[in-house]
């Protein structure tokens, strides 16, 4: 199965992920070796530290893209950005400063900030998906309002958001507790894609290869390809499937009984 990856730090140069070409060009190799063909580019956008304006972004990507091609490197990818949810990303969007995820402007990568969920956040996606957009919610297992309230998750999902889980999370690298959020929220059928949010060769790795061999031995093979589905479907603008979603606290522990 050919991978598709939307939410990496490959980019050089321009946030906390690659800083320079050479450690850009290794990753690149390492997700070909992963299995991944596409791959969405997305630099942090509108957070406290980084600006990677639409047009950069763009004629940044053309140019790693060449590079790619001049490597022998068979990795296709798309100009994008993880964009931080602020009080300011409605003009943001009006203005045309926005990367989404598909060329139809139909899906956005949406961070939340990290230690909650804004009051005003249930605003800013209602003012979204009235206007055609889905907010996919980039990484809620390592958000702090989620742990400390999953169900909200469920909440955003209702109102017309879809989720990105990191590959690494469900493999334990953020620790046991993010490990079983993201399964519960993968069992509560709030998850969607997979992805690995990439920034270098420590924590934040791939793993996406890793990610999906345990998905489809713990959720079977079809929710596998599911996952893939779902992320070459928001990629080609295309509709993502939202069925019997339901709350995270009504998923159950499995029990395990033996003789000891």
């Amino acid at each position: 199965m050919k991978l598709i990856d939307l939410h990496c730090h490959m980019l050089p140069g321009v946030d906390d992920g690659a800083k320079d070409q050479k450690m850009a060009l290794k990753l690149a190799r390492v997700a070909v070796e992963q299995g991944i063909s596409h791959l969405l580019l997305t630099p942090h956008h509108m957070d406290s530290h980084y600006m990677n304006h639409k047009q950069d972004v763009i004629e940044k990507t053309a140019v790693f893209q060449s590079i790619l091609e001049s490597e022998k490197i068979s990795l296709k990818v798309f100009p994008g950005q993880e964009v931080h949810l602020t009080g300011d990303l409605l003009d943001a969007v009006l203005e045309g400063d926005i990367l989404f995820m598909d060329a139809n402007n139909r899906y956005l990568l949406l961070e939340f900030p990290h230690n909650e969920v804004p009051e005003y956040a249930e605003n800013m996606v209602f003012e979204l998906t009235s206007r055609g957009i889905t907010p996919v919610i980039a990484h809620p297992e390592r958000n702090l309002g989620f742990q400390k309230d999953p169900d909200k998750l469920y909440d955003f999902v209702k109102m017309g958001c879809l989720t990105q889980l990191t590959s690494s999370s469900y493999m334990g690298v953020f620790g046991k507790k993010v490990q079983d959020l993201t399964d519960k929220i993968i069992k509560a059928n709030l998850g969607f894609v997979f992805a690995s949010d990439a920034h270098n060769f420590e924590g934040r790795r791939f793993m996406m290869r890793e990610a999906f061999e345990r998905l489809a031995e713990r959720e079977g093979s079809d929710v596998a390809e599911q996952f893939n589905l779902n992320a070459k479907n928001i990629l080609n603008g295309e509709d993502v499937n939202v069925d019997d979603i339901k709350l995270v606290s009504d998923v159950k522990k499995k029990r395990f009984f033996g003789l000891f």
